[in-house]
Parts: C-alpha cells; sequence; structure tokens
C-alpha cells in the first residue's frame, strides 16, 4: 500500500529539518574555536572573571551592530591590540560613506545591512544570467576558502556541500583564484570540477554555471556569485559580462567598506563595553 502524499510530504519536511541542523551545528564547529579565541583574548585584555562574561561582551557587540558573532570574532583575533590608554580602539581612523549601489534600484541593501545587498546581488544576478538558481560565497577570512551566504533555487545537497568550500577543483573558486569572470559552459563535461564537485552540482540541476568574483577598488577578491543553469551554454554576452563586472565591483567595494566601517565600530563598541566592565561578570541580555 503507497504512503499517502500527507505523509510523503511530512518526512520531506523532517529530511530538510534534519539537513538545516546539521548545517548549523556544522557552522557552529567552524566557528568555536575562532570564538573560543575571542574570548581569550577579551578575559585577558579587560580582566573579565570567565569565559560567559567574555561571549556576553562579543555577543552584545554582535547584536549592537547586527555584525555575525564568527565575524566579529575574526576581526577581534585580527586587529593589533588597542592601546589600553585610548578610550577608542582607532581613534585616527578615516570615515568613508556607505558607497552606494546602482544595480539596487529600490536602494533596500542600504545602511550597513549586509544581509540585504547579498540578497540584492544574488537577484540581480539572477535577472542578467534569466536564471533561478544561484548562491553568493564570501571569503573565509579565518580559515581560507569559501563560505555559502544566499542561495535560491538549489538542492539542499548543494547547499550541504558548498556551505564551504575550498578554493580548488570549482568554478567559484577559480573565479576567486583569478579575480575574473569563469563561465562553465557544460558542468558534465568541463575539466574545471573534480569528481565530488561535478556530481553534486549536476544532481542539483545545473548543467551550465557563470561565477563571478566580487572585488574591491584594490582588485581583492571578497566573495563570489554564482548564476546556475538547467542547460548547457555558449558564453553570456558582452553587455551581460560588463553588467556583472559592475555589480561584482560594486559590491565587493562595499563589502570592503562594510568591514572597514560596520565591523570596527562593532570592534569600538566591544573596547568600550569592556574598559566600562572591566573585571566584573557581564552576562547575556
Amino acid at each position: 500500500m503507497s504512503e499517502s502524499p500527507g505523509h510523503e510530504q511530512h518526512e520531506a519536511e523532517e529530511m530538510e529539518a534534519m539537513r538545516a541542523e546539521v548545517r548549523h551545528l556544522r557552522a557552529r564547529l567552524r566557528a568555536h574555536p575562532l570564538i573560543s579565541e575571542a574570548q581569550g583574548l577579551l578575559r585577558e585584555r579587560y580582566g573579565l572573571p570567565d569565559a560567559e562574561s567574555a561571549f556576553a561582551l562579543l555577543q552584545r557587540a554582535s547584536q549592537q551592530y547586527n555584525v555575525k558573532l564568527r565575524t566579529l570574532a575574526g576581526a577581534l583575533t585580527r586587529a593589533q591590540r588597542p592601546d589600553e590608554r585610548e578610550p577608542l580602539w582607532f581613534p585616527r581612523r578615516a570615515r568613508r560613506a556607505e558607497p552606494r549601489l546602482t544595480f539596487d534600484g529600490a536602494g533596500r541593501a542600504r545602511g550597513g545591512n549586509r544581509g540585504a545587498v547579498l540578497s540584492a546581488v544574488l537577484s540581480q544576478a539572477l535577472a542578467v544570467v534569466s536564471s533561478d538558481m544561484a548562491n553568493v560565497q564570501t571569503r573565509d577570512r579565518a580559515k581560507g576558502g569559501l563560505l555559502l551566504e544566499k542561495h535560491t533555487g538549489l538542492s539542499a545537497d548543494f547547499v550541504d556541500f558548498f556551505s564551504h568550500v575550498e578554493e580548488a577543483g570549482t568554478a567559484c573558486g577559480l573565479a576567486a583564484e583569478k579575480v575574473a569572470q569563469i563561465t562553465v559552459e557544460d558542468v558534465a563535461t568541463d575539466p574545471v570540477f573534480t569528481g565530488p564537485v561535478r556530481e553534486t552540482i549536476l544532481r542539483a540541476g545545473s548543467r551550465a554555471c557563470h561565477s563571478v568574483p566580487l572585488t574591491t577598488a584594490a582588485g581583492t577578491c571578497v566573495g563570489v556569485v554564482s548564476v546556475h543553469l538547467d542547460r548547457p551554454i555558449k558564453g553570456l554576452t558582452a553587455a551581460q559580462t560588463r553588467t556583472l563586472d559592475r555589480v561584482g565591483a560594486e559590491a565587493g567595494e562595499w563589502l570592503g567598506w562594510y568591514d572597514r566601517t560596520v565591523v570596527v565600530d562593532a570592534l569600538e563598541y566591544l573596547h568600550a563595553l569592556g574598559r566600562d566592565h572591566g573585571g566584573r561578570r557581564f552576562r547575556r541580555s
């Protein structure tokens, strides 16, 4: 006797919930060593009595500026130690205005909202290439490789596989390495892919893809947006590549500004909190 459609749907929903939980656990495992290192720095620097206080301090700054905890922890561990005599961590830094995104005509990706900017990049790339499958990755500055941050139209297997990838054996990795747009006309035959990568992409229904680096004005790649198509292609038009060049340059410059401004604002706030609560317990809000 066959199972009812309702039962099958329930099983599918349970499976997707389990996959989401696994992805969440993997992300936590990747972030844990970095956050632990940041907690140790905060305890030593501000005389905090325990790791819980250090985490609460980090969490408060993360929430205040809407900066991911892992991003803030990474920035903390990389930044030069502040002068403890100074109330500001970066007293002489120059502030620059938020870069304008000309491809975001509605102006929804403003006000330092990183998630909204990445969503706008995804939407624009889909519109230019006329597809409904795409993903955005950013550089993992702590471990190297690329982190999947936004996606649409792609299978759960694809999202699991590409949650964090090294740069070798992928079109996105090649785009990041070459700092250039990469077109894969046929996923089934292109030599850029390693075997497991090719199989995962084909199972997701993608037969071609186009990857665009997100670059700063200095030419540094800070991320990649990749659009997938359900059929082989013969490449993009000159007009499409020009438009995607502009998207990649504007988005990359915005992400660079975000790291230099919003993330640094969060570090400044963290420093102020640490000075104010030095030596005392600090609890999560």
